[in-house]
């Protein structure tokens, strides 16, 4: 009792402390009495953290687990684990079986060796169950069984641990690490799927162990026969990669963002959920840390905290998805027509389709109860392709048409991919984006080609191509690859293709569905749909908050995909000649879901995925297709309402045909008026608060851009402008410095887009930019072509001397902006001297020119460009000879290796360790010791990115006549970003390139911050509103875990470090009180017997 008591005073006094200190939760402190159930269980109450399911390859789990206990001793500073002190976990609880660790961890714990009491202790055990071990692309009925293992094999663990240990509570999580080369080696049928493909099954595999590992809880009830010991399932998996809050990917080069994610949400999962756990979208891209709440202080257990297990579904697959046709007329034309607008049903000969999942027909006869069934591609059912039975039973376009045509060719049977000899002409893939289509239609027109049964030449083909939700679901992780315009650019190189090579056809292009809809069926939790799993497949549209920016963005570029779908087929394009034509179908324009009698929507409609079609839409969307081919263009339906009954058109003797523009008596609106021709890439400006400060500044963070006088510029060809307007390759090696991206001036902002141009806007009297071309008038850009880090330093010596020798700039107290970009050179080098151009030798070149910068040259500041990732110019492809031969002599390390060859590997990872030693050298306090010096990392060139104008063709107009070597047109975009980069806080910069032509993409300072940023003026004032309790977010407390900036150290080393300090504190205290305390005593016991001795 009184070591708890001393305990107990502890917490109570560290409590008080971290109340006042800014530390991460308020709520701390242990329960006031031992607790009894596993079910009032606080964090502070656990006194031992271990683990089971943790394989040696696991190694970011580990990473995370480390974290995790980090974290856990803030609450329990006693906390025992079996990590070591070097973050490592034990072998014995790495190797072997579930049910091997499990007994393993038990005797661990029975041994006593730390010094806990097994009987009175309360344990906390996390058990991974790892999908990394199954593989996913294996046929459903192995994958079935390998689950019922799996699953059994957890169960014979979890007794285990029920008959060995007391006061425990066990949390069984899902990890899935993601596809990686273990992963590869262990699942070679992964290589014959596409990456969309791989990610629906890993998603839906994910969630049928989840739901299978639920009904073993409930089956079991959670193994809870006595109040010590409970099961918990974690609410959802741990997905290596991809970010619990926003459903985005999170990048390689992000392997801190990365595991403190999942430390993050493996917290969250821990304890009881909070009321409402919805998260602004503004707050997505920050860091929370959850904390408990008064209200909600306990670890979750399912009897404090109950779930909601997915049930059954209240509905049944409507077995009758027949139709009846009442057409009479259903002959052909008396002779085979010539012209594509006198084309009757009963004239096609061929169907054939592309698409995504809709199209393949992924989960059209799924069970409710059976998920993992959706992988299951039921071509036979497919609305516009599939031939199942006849129309009796199985409404689909193909079994419409073999009412007119019994002979009709190209439909899909049964189940199977793409490449089942019974998916014949349906050549959709799961998962497929715009970018899929092209090579879909090729396969298509190779199939129609080599079919003995298909008269190629004399055959009418009906082709349905229906595409766009992917793109949408993705839109947010890449919103330049997935833009209205390369959705179209896709299509449109589709459609070409087929008008070119496909005689006698007439294509349906159906109308991306208005998706935002289906967001319905993941906003009420009483429709059970699995909204998790969604948030896998489709985070850009279930994921925003209703009415949020987010929202609109998707809803925008929906309705952007729609138009300019339109605009391209209203321009003629595919109507020059009269065996050919494309006619878009708009039925899915707008939708209205399906509702049962009370109002909510029917999921009877869809797959089990909640987003997925069943057998009931698909037969809905068969029938409106074919009622879109007989309405008359100018007057087709343009809205699908699942709720109200259609019943199928019928061509008359005054119409008998398939509506075509021509036959319709149509008239194609005019086109929208072309842009002008960029003549130049300049920028339009805006700003208007362009004043200086009332004073010159003393402080760099108090720097706004009309206090720079001076530029200058450092590093390699970049900088220099080398080719940046070379049309040939006699001139390539001329460097165009007055285009050049930080220090170029030539002419004004209207017409060349650099930063000085932008900053001349502000301060008209800048000095230091060069003009023109060569070295004359280069000013203060002492870039030099071909130069590597090591060069750096020189360079720094030029400008420092430079500088000092110009008069028109006065080196002591002019506001000095020196922009440093460099080590393109030394990668495309590395192959040939790796020693001296390691990471640790360029990152120690940097480290000497900047402390160089640090010491010799006062009021500056330093922008520090990212380096790009060098292997995107593998992609840089044009049938010229500079392109061809000069581009690998330019860069030959990165461009001659094999794309998958060894060599591009470990370049790719140095290049990443070049970033990271960038970021490391900046981030500590080292230049830190002077007001008037600062290094920025302006990071836009971390993920870089080449717009495509095509399949794998990348958009050469960014690129000089070698394919290597910037133009212009990239050098306006890097200026405008790194400017653009200056006005965005430290840790909240993009870090990406959004290279699209705008001219009004130039950024201003605001009111409220009209500084350039440093890291010394981006810390984010306290919130003056209240914070909610439960969450404990970055923005409100910058120093204290997981700040949104990059750090070398992790990010909660700070926190334990006031809390040793803080411990040292109170030891020293108690040592002084009572030192202090015996020599009263003495006093006190001297008076004493001083006063007997006198009596």
């Amino acid at each position: 009792m009184g070591k708890m008591f001393q305990q107990l005073l502890l917490i109570s006094l560290l409590g008080f402390t971290w109340a006042t200190a800014g530390l991460p939760c308020p709520q701390v402190f242990p329960s006031k009495q031992p607790p009894l159930t596993a079910d009032t269980v606080r964090p502070s109450d656990v006194a031992v953290l271990s683990y089971v399911g943790v394989q040696e390859q696991s190694t970011e789990l580990s990473t995370v687990l480390s974290k995790l206990t980090e974290l856990m001793t803030l609450f329990s500073p006693g906390l025992v684990t079996p990590i070591s002190e070097d973050k490592r976990i034990p072998q014995f609880l790495q190797r072997g079986t579930l049910v091997d660790q499990a007994n393993e961890l038990s005797l661990y714990l029975q041994s006593n060796k730390q010094g806990t009491d097994e009987n009175q202790d309360w344990k906390l055990v996390l058990l991974f169950v790892q999908l990394d071990q199954l593989c996913a692309c294996e046929q459903q009925e192995q994958i079935s069984s390998l689950l019922k293992q799996v699953v059994e094999e957890v169960d014979n663990a979890l007794q285990l641990l029920h008959s060995q240990l007391k006061k425990t509570i066990v949390s069984v999580a899902l990890w899935d690490g993601g596809l990686n080369t273990f992963q590869t080696k262990m699942c070679p049928c992964t290589h014959t799927y596409t990456d969309g493909e791989l990610k629906l099954q890993r998603a839906m595999l994910t969630h049928t162990l989840q739901e299978l590992l639920d009904e073993l809880m409930v089956k079991k009830h959670w193994y809870r026969d006595r109040d010590d010991f409970t099961v918990t399932l974690q609410a959802t998996p741990l997905i290596r990669g991809l970010s619990s809050q926003t459903g985005k990917p999170i990048g390689e080069f992000e392997p801190s963002k990365r595991t403190d994610e999942l430390m993050l949400q493996l917290w969250r999962n821990l304890l009881q959920p909070m009321v409402d756990q919805r998260i602004p979208d503004h707050m997505r891209d920050v860091l929370t840390l959850q904390c408990p709440t008064e209200d909600r202080p306990f670890l979750r257990t399912e009897f404090n905290t109950p779930s909601n297990h997915h049930s059954n579904a209240d509905h049944l697959i409507q077995t009758h998805t027949g139709t009846e046709l009442p057409c009479e007329d259903r002959s052909p034309s008396s002779s085979i027509p010539n012209s594509v607008h006198e084309l009757r049903p009963a004239d096609i000969k061929v169907v054939g389709a592309v698409g995504d999942s809709l199209t393949a027909g992924n989960g059209i006869a799924s069970s409710p109860s059976n998920i993992l069934d959706v992988l299951r591609q039921y071509r036979g059912l497919s609305w516009c392709i599939g031939g199942d039975e006849n129309l009796t039973t199985v409404t689909t376009l193909p079994n419409i048409l073999k009412h007119f045509n019994h002979d009709v060719k190209g439909y899909s049977l049964g189940v199977g991919n793409q490449d089942n000899p019974q998916a014949f002409l349906n050549q959709a893939v799961p998962g497929a984006k715009s970018k899929d289509i092209p090579s879909q239609v090729r396969a298509l027109v190779t199939k129609m080609k080599n079919d003995v049964n298909i008269d190629f030449e004399s055959d009418w083909k009906l082709i349905t191509v229906f595409i766009g939700g992917n793109d949408l679901c993705s839109y947010c992780d890449n919103s330049i690859l997935y833009s209205v315009e390369n959705y179209v650019g896709f299509l449109k190189e589709s459609l070409d293709y087929l008008q070119k090579e496909v005689p006698r056809a007439l294509v349906n292009l159906v109308e991306p569905l208005y998706i935002t809809p289906l967001r319905e069926m993941h906003r009420d939790a009483s429709l059970n749909c699995p909204t998790w799993l969604m948030n896998i497949l489709c985070p850009c549209v279930v994921m925003p908050e209703p009415n949020s920016e987010a929202l609109q963005i998707v809803e925008t570029v929906n309705r952007g995909y729609q138009r300019l779908l339109h605009e391209l087929i209203e321009s003629g394009r595919y109507d020059t000649h009269s065996n050919f034509t494309v006619v878009i179908q708009p039925f899915l324009r707008d939708i209205a879901l399906p509702r049962l009698p009370d109002g909510r929507p029917d999921r009877s409609y869809f797959s089990p995925d909640c987003f997925h079609l069943g057998q009931k839409a698909q037969t809905v969307l068969a029938r409106s297709l074919w009622n879109n081919m007989l309405e008359p263009l100018g007057n087709k339906t343009s809205s699908q309402d699942f709720n109200s009954a259609s019943e199928l058109k019928c061509s008359t003797n005054e119409d008998p045909f398939i509506r075509t523009y021509k036959n319709s008596d149509y008239m194609y609106s005019a086109p929208s008026p072309k842009p002008d021709p960029i003549t130049n890439w300049g920028s339009d400006f805006s700003c208007n608060n362009l004043a200086p400060s009332d004073s010159q500044p003393t402080s760099v963070h108090k720097l706004r851009p009309s206090d720079i006088q001076v530029v200058a510029a450092l590093g390699d060809s970049v900088t220099a402008g080398t080719g940046a307007k070379s049309n040939s390759i006699p001139n390539l090696n001329t460097e165009y410095k007055g285009v050049s991206w930080s220090i170029g001036g030539d002419q004004t902002l209207e017409t060349v887009s650099t930063l000085p141009n932008i900053l001349k806007k502000f301060n008209p009297d800048l000095q230091g930019f060069s003009k023109g071309e060569g070295q004359l008038q280069k000013g203060f850009n002492m870039a030099v072509a071909g130069a590597k880090t090591s060069e750096l330093p020189a360079q720094v010596q030029a400008l420092i001397k430079a500088m000092k020798e110009n008069k028109e700039v006065n080196f002591e107290s002019d506001w000095k902006l020196v922009t440093i970009f460099i080590g393109t050179t030394d990668l495309c080098n590395y192959c040939y001297d790796q020693n001296n151009l390691s990471p640790k030798k360029f990152s120690h070149n940097l480290m000497l020119s900047l402390d160089m910068l640090y010491e010799e040259v006062p009021r500056v500041l330093v922008n520090l460009v990212d380096l790009m990732q060098m292997d995107v110019f593998k992609t840089v492809k044009k049938d010229t000879l500079g392109c061809s031969l000069q581009q690998r002599f330019s860069c030959h390390c990165v461009i001659n290796p094999a794309n998958n060859a060894p060599e591009i590997e470990e370049l790719k990872r140095i290049n990443r360790n070049y970033q990271t030693e960038i970021n490391y050298l900046i981030s500590g306090d080292r230049y830190d010791g002077k007001e008037d010096f600062a290094v920025v990392l302006q990071p836009f060139f971390h993920y870089s990115f080449i717009p495509q104008t095509g399949v794998g063709e990348t958009d050469t107009s960014f690129f000089s006549v070698d394919c290597f070597h910037l133009s212009e047109r990239t050098h306006a975009e890097m200026a405008i970003a790194l400017w653009n980069n200056m006005l965005e806080p430290v840790g909240r910069k993009q870090d990406y390139n959004n290279f699209t032509h705008d001219r009004a993409k130039i950024h201003c300072p605001s009111e409220e911050s009209p500084f350039i940023f440093t890291k010394g003026n981006s810390q984010p004032e306290l919130p003056k509103t209240t914070v909610d309790p439960g969450i404990i977010t970055t923005s409100a407390i910058s120093s204290t875990i997981l700040p949104k900036c990059s750090t070398p150290l992790p990010v909660w080393v700070p926190v334990v470090v006031g809390l040793v300090s803080l411990l040292a504190g109170i030891i020293m205290c108690w040592l002084i009180m009572s030192v202090v305390q015996r020599k009263k005593g003495k006093k006190s016991a001297k008076a004493a017997q001083n006063k007997t001795t006198g009596f």
